[in-house]
């Protein structure tokens, strides 16, 4: 006797062999060889899943034998002679797995892999006479069959709109035709990783939305309860379970001729699935779903018309790639079919073999893709590779954020341009580069005064061939109450006279030139009180806000010619801007380096904004709840006085209290 298996070395198929190899040693009358189709392409990669799979047992060994040949090929590829071998050594259990489990694929490879490749099987199987040929086939066959699918059901006249699916129920088909070899159908549904290590071979099904979890997870606190829609239903099994089912059930007698749903006897929300996964991961879980009601049941032809328009594909691609899901997969997430398992309880009846709690090994699960899958693992470049070579403007160079920046970025091989208005302290900045072996450029200039932006700009340009990078650090800010700014309006007009008008000055003199070439990134430094609107910034907040909606607006102008803006909402910083507030001194901050790190990362990645999760929180919650927020803002400000500095005093004794430290802690980063 032996076993004959395609599609050995797959996920499925590699969780299998171990299974029919115990099961073959404690056969009586001695082992049964494992036989495998593998391409001669493939054989290394199958040598090094055998020696694996034996665990140096030379014994074991000899019962895994690699059968070169080719899914697309009659017979698959097989000679003669080892037709004639596997006749002779009697196949009573043959497994076909190998098949497109890709939802991206298209119609030529899933139809020459799923249909051909069965179509091929089958031949084989009828010319060496196979006891049995055990066909896994998928849930994918109920297309979106609305309503209980039986395992009995079958041709439901039900629509099959995607390759995969049309594949997998044609390439059923044909093993349900065939007169001459006794068959078992499998239907796994969405198969994932293993419950007991959390192994999984590729990212698929429910993995294409952990990294937005993961995202979830930096941006917005555990504890903060989300709202959002309900995405329906789904089914997932672990790989574990979906072997065993299948090893314990092809070795059951007088089943032939029947199909076995091998999936979860309950379907699952999508939301609870994505809620188990948020769990483990630390981010927040959607508490509250919506049903979008009659907004969700748009007509076909609306649908259409809406794609139809300009643009309409490019965005939803572009916000889809930003979420890291696939475009192809987003109409599958709701699966409104039901699966009846009668026959595969049956036959799985006191063996043990059960599908696991998702919330039992969601954990192992995080742990494994966090760890091998996660996308970031493959595309982590450090900000040298990204800005080696290239030119990077900074305003604000001479200190804080400014000074730490430019260090960076000039360690990491970039050329920068240092802009501020003291013109000592700048050269210090550039002598420091340059001393360490990078290039610096220092051009003394005030933001604030138009003529001398247009200057900067001209100088520039004349001696630079281009700007790469152009990041907007320069800035003011004022700390005073409104009650003691009714006759000081010129803080407001200080405060946007740098932070807004002097900087999109800046950013439109070079920013003709960046589209010109299609490549540029401005950076714009703004905070996190734009998120979270803290009492007595009513004049800075104004000015960052006033360049947070230009930015805005202009970016999306500009993203078709590859120039790319980044608003970075910057919390408190240790910096001398803050320093006349002695409240400060016991606030929590950030170092410049931290922040200089921030603005790396962002050179690299070039996100649309960069946020803490606290300012994210600050954002929503006044969206959703303004006049709450208010009373959090005005018990703030009571908290918080004016400073001496704000009234026009100096006091020395000046120190922030026991309860303001505490206040400043639990809200991290804010400027009170």
């Amino acid at each position: 006797m032996a076993y004959f298996v395609t599609g050995a070395t797959g996920f499925i198929g590699s969780n299998l062999i171990p299974l029919l190899l115990a099961r073959s040693e404690r056969r009586r009358g001695g082992a049964a060889q494992i036989r495998m189709l593998v391409r001669d392409s493939s054989l290394a990669r199958m040598e090094r899943r055998i020696d694996e799979w034996a665990a140096g047992s030379a014994s074991v060994r000899k019962l895994l034998i690699p059968v070169v040949g080719d899914l697309h090929e009659p017979l698959l590829g097989l000679d003669q002679e080892d037709v004639e071998l596997l006749s002779r050594l009697g196949v009573a259990h043959f497994f076909h797995l190998a098949a497109i489990y890709d939802m991206r694929a298209g119609d030529e490879v899933n139809q020459l892999a799923n249909v051909e490749g069965t179509m091929h099987a089958l031949e084989l199987a009828e010319a060496i006479g196979a006891g049995t040929f055990h066909h896994v086939s998928s849930i994918a066959v109920a297309g979106a069959y609305r309503g209980v699918f039986t395992e009995d059901m079958f041709d439901a006249g039900h629509s099959l709109q995607h390759p995969y699916h049309r594949t997998k129920f044609e390439s059923e088909r044909l093993v349900r035709e065939t007169r001459t070899v006794p068959w078992r159908i499998y239907r796994p549904s969405i198969v994932i990783g293993d419950s007991r290590t959390g192994r999984m071979d590729k990212v698929d099904g429910p993995y294409y939305f952990l990294p937005l979890l993961k995202r979830a997870q930096r941006l917005v606190p555990e504890w903060l309860p989300l709202v959002g829609p309900e995405l329906g239903a789904t089914n997932l099994v672990p790989v574990d379970y979906v072997a065993a089912a299948l090893d314990h059930i092809a070795h059951q007698p007088g089943l032939e001729g029947q199909t076995f749903h091998l999936t979860d006897p309950q379907q699952s929300r999508v939301v609870d699935v994505l809620n188990s996964f948020a769990k483990v991961a630390g981010a927040p879980q959607l508490a509250l779903t919506v049903d979008p009601g009659p907004l969700g049941r748009v007509p076909r032809g609306l649908a259409t018309a809406v794609m139809a328009l300009p643009g309409a594909h490019t965005a939803r691609r572009l916000l889809l790639t930003e979420l890291g899901i696939p475009d192809e997969i987003v109409d599958y997430v709701d699966m409104p079919t039901e699966f009846d398992t009668t026959h595969a309880r049956q036959a799985l009846a006191g063996s043990g073999i059960e599908v696991p709690p998702l919330e039992d090994y969601a954990g192992r699960l995080w742990d494994y893709w966090r760890t091998h899958l996660d996308p970031e693992l493959e595309r982590h470049p450090s900000v040298a590779s990204a800005i080696n070579g290239k030119t990077v403007m900074i305003t604000g160079a001479s200190s804080g954020i400014g000074r730490a920046t430019a260090l960076l970025l000039a360690r990491s091989g970039a050329t920068v341009l240092l802009v501020a208005r003291g013109p000592e302290q700048l050269e210090q900045t550039r002598a420091e580069i340059t001393a360490a072996g990078g290039v610096a450029h220092a051009y003394p200039a005030d933001i604030a005064d138009p003529e001398s932006v247009d200057a900067l700009i001209a100088q520039v340009h004349a001696e630079h061939p281009q700007i790469d990078v152009l990041i907007n650090n320069a800035g003011r800010s004022i700390r005073r109450s409104i009650a003691l700014s009714y006759d000081r309006f010129h803080d407001f007009k200080r405060t946007m006279q740098l932070n807004y008008l002097g900087t999109i000055r800046l950013i439109m003199g070079l920013l003709p030139q960046m589209r010109e070439r299609r490549a540029g990134h401005v950076i714009n430094i703004s905070s996190i009180g734009v998120q979270t609107n803290p009492p007595r910034f009513a004049a800075y907040v104004a000015s960052k806000s006033a360049l947070d909606a230009w930015t805005r607006v202009v970016s999306s102008e500009c993203i078709g010619d590859d120039v790319h803006f980044t608003t970075i909402h910057m919390p408190l910083v240790k910096t001398p801007m803050i320093a006349p507030t002695k409240l400060y001194d016991r606030f929590p901050t950030i170092s410049p380096e931290q922040a200089a790190e921030m603005i790396g990362e962002a050179i690299r990645t070039r996100p649309k904004t960069v946020n803490t999760a606290l300012g994210t929180v600050g954002e929503v919650s006044y969206a959703l709840f303004p006049k709450v927020v208010d009373q959090v803002l005005s018990a703030a400000y009571k908290v918080f006085p004016d400073s001496a500095a704000a009234r026009g005093q100096r006091d020395p004794a000046e120190r922030a209290s026991t309860e303001q430290a505490l206040f400043a802690r639990l809200m991290r980063g804010v400027h009170w």
